[in-house]
């Protein structure tokens, strides 16, 4: 199997990037406003950040925004090279970003709920270039629209991967050090994208990013 993608999500600060990068870090993940979950931090700080690590890693602006327009606006502003798209876009909203923002990579969120992550999968992997899987609920009173902690089944996240390669996928939700390596085992994503299993009280934690590494790279 090929060497499996990390990316650190949450990142706040240009000495949490590095500590990331240090460690094993391929992409890091800036959250901007969300309507829940950790680790939001203001659009500027996102852009000191990407500016920072600018040649080092694929650096993710997360949005919750749903007009393109909006969205490009803020992943021009951001100067990231990638945008990940957390409350799950149309086809449409896809092609639209692709004329807007022609050189950002598009990685829209996909909340697996059950097996209708599927079709949705299928349907938006053309227009992607790369999907990520989560476990947030966009339907609940707060919506959450990632940073839950919470695994999600994996069986689906497996058959999404298969049905819509040869598309990079990521997987998120509730991994930790100590099953990472069983994801990675179960679904076969192109990457994994860890916040919360990674932190302590709201901060970046080296010795639990070190040992989620290890568990992953035993998949290697």
């Amino acid at each position: 199997m090929a060497r499996v993608l990390l990316k650190v999500c949450c990142i706040a600060s240009v000495a949490e990037a590095e500590c990331a990068l240090a460690i094993g870090a391929d992409a890091l993940g800036f959250v901007s406003a969300m309507p829940s979950g950790p680790g939001p931090i203001p659009d500027a700080d996102i852009a000191v950040v990407a500016r920072a690590t600018l040649g080092r890693a694929r650096r993710f602006l997360l949005t919750s925004r749903t007009a393109a327009d909006d969205i490009a606006a803020q992943v021009r502003a951001a100067g990231t090279d990638t945008v990940q798209l957390v409350d799950t876009p149309s086809p449409a909203t896809l092609h639209a970003l692709r004329g807007l923002v022609p050189d950002i990579t598009l990685v829209p969120v996909i909340h697996v709920r059950g097996p209708a992550a599927l079709d949705e999968a299928r349907a938006l992997a053309p227009c992607a270039d790369a999907l990520l899987l989560d476990s947030g609920n966009p339907e609940a009173a707060v919506r959450e629209l990632g940073g839950t902690g919470r695994t999600h089944d994996w069986a689906i996240s497996a058959e999404v991967v298969r049905a819509v390669a040869p598309c990079a996928v990521f997987l998120a939700g509730g991994l930790r050090a100590d099953n990472v390596a069983a994801a990675v085992r179960a679904v076969r994503p192109a990457g994994v994208d860890v916040c919360s299993g990674v932190r302590t009280g709201g901060r970046l934690d080296p010795v639990k990013l070190a040992a989620f590494v290890a568990g992953l790279r035993t998949e290697d």
